[in-house]
């Protein structure tokens, strides 16, 4: 029989997949000495059983039973004894932090006898034992019976109206017993039930609880969010519960060993008295900064110091940390590696190499893709604008939205395509749909460890919390600032996460300093473009995969090229013949002999060619692979209905051309254009057009050989899947290159399933295969992109189909398995096979790892993305090189 549960001296930080992140770490704390409430933890695996059958794994109890033993043992009372009783808290904690989204509940074991006890434990402190219980049936309400939370808080604002105060410190010792009073009647008027008073009954109900809120909404939203795997379940953690609402002596807080926001040293953090931890991440009352514990508690605060530095130096990163002072008494509740923003990860990346405690490997792999890509966002140019209010600079970023008061609103706005700024006085775990939905994130209660704080950091995503200034009222959907401003439901604000600021209207932006360094025009000397540098640099000096760029203009190469691509993967020639060339092409189409048909290809060819020669100039000495023209025809032509229309209005007045046109439009119609006459096909069917545009790209670097340049062209046959196609179009294309004097490597994009599977065939005519894995994916599952994600992505999203769309990221099971199987035949037939990708996965993080992974030689993504995918190749190579990716 499997063991279910482990006391914290029996884990460590390894053991997360196990123990979660929460339980790993109170072990390892444990195991350093450092003063940790003895507890114990229920595994990962007993809640996936118990989410498997519905019903607790045999023999759970058991050993729930044997460890609890211990532990009132260890502590010398037990649980809900009346006299003197052992009370303790059921928290979740998953292998990755997930904030606030799944339960914990405090102060089990509390009844109407045991509060007693509790109060004589506490001095004869009456309103610290009443506080304590009437938070626990609260939270039992709320968390483990399902009992709407609001309920509670209504009832203890108006008791604190009837009191004439706005604090809840104000409520006395016979306050809390009403409140209790209270509660209890709520939880049986809405349950049907009372409050249960059994103590091991609290116990097992909360750890059932703390089991199904992995399958919560707000879970399931946050794990797909993050990418979390849904297949992990939680642990429980059953701790000793110790005190920070004993008094003004006790308090709690959350300590950071470095500014989660800038990455700067320093004592950062937030510390209430007289009060339990859920009171400082709710952010329902405002917080005091760490260091005013230095005045308050000096022992405490020189203690949490020490500890801090014990444990930076021990996990070599970030860490965030939960602490509780009990009249005078430090206690850890918890350690994890940080959320930070993007800046800060790659400041404090940079921070540990120079202090010796990581390599620039680790490094590499303490940044993602994703936070580079949050440093290219524009910020704000704020000359000129004075700011209504200010807050916490939270989670960095320049948010321009309309106002929203809820979460349902922000993301009703969002789906209709509006940008939104949800504000509230303090967001919390049911809030998170609109956090997603939402440009930014502003609260005017809460400091950098809110809910609101720690959540949008994860996501990336733009906060300015802990706005006293702003009298937020969420009732009449609208905010006033000082000064008598009033902002409604639908008003524009701005607010930047960088520096704290609320501004009315839109403010413009500007290109971050980072993309600016990209550009050639950044300074080195600021520290977060030279941690950047530092790191993309080793980054490529470690990376395998190539990083090129899929341009079609010079301007986009010559970008690509500063942002460091290393050629182009995807010149896609369709986009050459847009705007005033869409004509050339519809005489093309309506050419009904071969003179008119030449005579199209001849007005386009030069045309072709002077795009060509501008590109291979921007990327002179670099690969430049062209596909040649691949979508159906009738893209290039009026929309069939509407031309109908105008021919059926004008009769007998329509116009020769729009009756020839209307003809071919129904002539090329497809039901479905991905799957009819395109890539390969066309060139097979229209005798010439493949031709002219081989000729115009053989000319082209012909042209730049002679201004003394080093074009190296590679021509791309799209679509192809039979081998007999390529040996046609190749043949062809062969012979016109001769003509010119030019060389160029000829190959194909794999995008047709049986080009994947007949790829050694295939390799046997091309000398380098390109990844297409847009229409891979498509074709592979069988469904158009543009018809189908709208429609029933995001109920796929919620049953679990997907974990992501398919098309944000490989699926590497189906079009990844093809990918594999192409790889590995066509390096069979020829072992100096090319290997790319070109679709838009290939700046997607998790895909350039793929790519490394089954030995692609070079991903291609958009210019912008080029920097983010030469991070990933190198996070991947160290990785894949022994490195723990965090």
């Amino acid at each position: 029989m499997p063991k279910y549960v482990y006391n914290f001296t029996e884990g460590n930080k390894d053991l997360k997949d196990l123990l979660g992140g929460k339980g790993a770490n109170l072990a390892e704390m444990t195991n350093l000495g450092l003063p940790v409430p003895p507890g114990f933890t229920i595994t990962t695996e007993a809640c996936r059983a118990y989410l498997r059958d519905g019903r607790e794994p045999d023999g759970l109890q058991d050993e729930i039973s044997q460890h609890l033993a211990d532990l009132e043992r260890a502590m010398g009372r037990r649980l809900g004894d009346p006299a003197d009783p052992l009370l303790v808290s059921v928290r979740s904690g998953a292998k990755f932090s997930m904030p606030g989204m799944m339960e914990t509940v405090l102060n089990i074991g509390l009844n109407d006898e045991s509060v007693h006890g509790l109060a004589k434990q506490a001095g004869g402190n009456e309103r610290f034992a009443w506080d304590s219980y009437r938070r626990l049936i609260q939270m039992f309400g709320k968390t483990v019976l399902g009992i709407d939370g609001d309920l509670f808080e209504h009832a203890i604002d108006e008791v604190k109206r009837a009191k004439g105060t706005t604090s809840d410190l104000d409520l006395d010792a016979d306050d809390m017993r009403a409140l209790v009073d209270t509660f209890k009647g709520i939880v049986r008027e809405q349950t049907g039930k009372d409050f249960p008073a059994d103590p091991r009954e609290q116990m097992n109900l909360a750890i059932r609880a703390v089991f199904e809120s992995w399958n919560a909404p707000r879970a399931v939203l946050y794990r797909r969010q993050e990418r979390i795997p849904a297949d992990l379940g939680t642990a429980v953690n059953v701790c000793a519960m110790v005190f920070g609402n004993c008094g003004m002596d006790s308090g709690t807080g959350v300590a950071f060993t470095r500014d989660p926001s800038t990455g700067q040293q320093g004592v950062y953090g937030d510390y209430l008295q007289n009060a339990q931890g859920e009171d400082v991440v709710a952010g329902i009352r405002n917080t005091m900064p760490l260091q005013e514990l230095e005045r308050i508690d000096k022992r405490s605060y020189d203690e949490l110091l020490r500890i801090m530095e014990i444990l930076e130096n021990h996990y070599k990163d970030l860490c965030d940390i939960e602490f509780t002072i009990e009249r005078g008494k430090l206690w850890m509740l918890q350690t994890r590696v940080g959320k930070r923003t993007p800046a800060a990860a790659f400041r404090i990346a940079t921070q540990l190499v120079d202090q010796g405690l990581i390599d620039m490997n680790e490094a590499v792999t303490r940044v993602t893709g994703d936070q580079l890509a949050q440093l290219m966002f524009p910020r704000f140019d704020a000359s000129g604008h004075t700011p209504i209010a200010k807050g916490m600079n939270a989670s960095p970023g320049a948010a321009v939205g309309k106002a929203v008061f809820s979460s349902e609103r922000a993301q009703e706005l969002a789906a209709a395509g509006e940008d939104v700024i949800l504000v509230r006085r303090e967001t919390n775990p049911d809030d998170l749909g609109g956090m997603i939905a939402a440009r930014g994130i502003l609260t005017s209660r809460g400091g950098k460890t809110s809910h609101a704080a720690v959540v949008a950091r994860g996501m990336g995503k733009t906060c300015v919390c802990g706005a006293e200034q702003l009298d937020v009222d969420l009732e009449n959907r609208r905010f006033t600032a000082p000064g008598g401003v009033v902002v409604n439901e639908g008003d524009v604000i701005s607010i930047d996460g960088s520096t704290g600021a609320v501004y009315l209207g839109e403010v413009p932006v500007v290109p971050s300093a980072v993309v600016e360094y990209f550009e050639g025009k950044g300074d080195t000397s600021d520290e977060l473009v030279a941690a950047v540098d530092r790191i993309l640099r080793h980054a490529d000096s470690v990376r395998r995969l190539a990083v090129r760029a899929n341009a079609d203009t010079p301007e986009d190469a010559a970008r690509a090229r500063r942002f460091g691509a290393q050629g182009i993967g995807l010149c896609r020639t369709e986009h050459m013949f847009l705007g005033e060339r869409r004509k050339l092409v519809e005489d093309l189409i309506l050419a009904s002999t071969d003179e008119e048909r030449q005579a199209a290809l001849d007005a386009l060819e030069p045309l072709q060619r002077r795009d060509f020669i501008g590109i291979l100039e921007a990327m002179d000495g670099l690969p430049v692979t062209i596909r040649l023209i691949d979508p159906p025809l009738h893209e290039f032509l009026p929309d069939l209905t509407e031309l109908s229309v105008k021919v059926a209005l004008a009769g007998e007045q329509a116009s020769e051309k729009d009756r020839r046109l209307l003809e071919a439009v129904k002539r090329l119609h497809e039901q479905n254009p991905m799957l009819g006459l395109r890539g390969v096909r066309l060139g097979l069917v229209i005798p010439g057009l493949f031709a002219m545009q081989v000729r115009a790209i053989a000319e082209a670097a012909a042209e730049r050989k002679r201004q003394g340049g080093d074009p190296r062209p590679e021509i791309m046959i799209p679509l192809v899947g039979a081998v007999q196609e390529l040996e046609i179009v190749r043949e062809e294309a062969e012979r016109i290159l001769r003509e010119v004097g030019v060389d160029a490597l000829i190959g194909t994009m794999i995008e047709v399933p049986r080009a994947a599977l007949t790829a050694g065939q295939i390799a046997e005519a091309a000398e380098f295969f390109s990844f297409g894995t847009n229409d891979l994916t498509q074709m592979t599952w069988g469904f158009s992109r543009d018809d189908v994600e709208a429609s029933f992505f995001s109920r796929y999203l919620d049953l679990g189909v997907f974990g992501v769309s398919p098309f944000e990221t490989l699926d590497r099971e189906g079009p990844g398995r093809l990918m594999r199987i192409a790889v590995d035949e066509g390096r069979k037939t020829r072992p100096d096979l090319k290997l790319g990708i070109c679709g838009e996965h290939g700046g997607d993080p998790d895909s350039v790892h793929f790519c490394h992974e089954i030995g692609l030689d070079y991903v291609s993504c958009s210019p912008f993305r080029v920097p983010i995918a030469r991070l990933e190749a190198g996070r991947a190579a160290c990785a894949a090189a022994g490195s723990d990716t965090r």
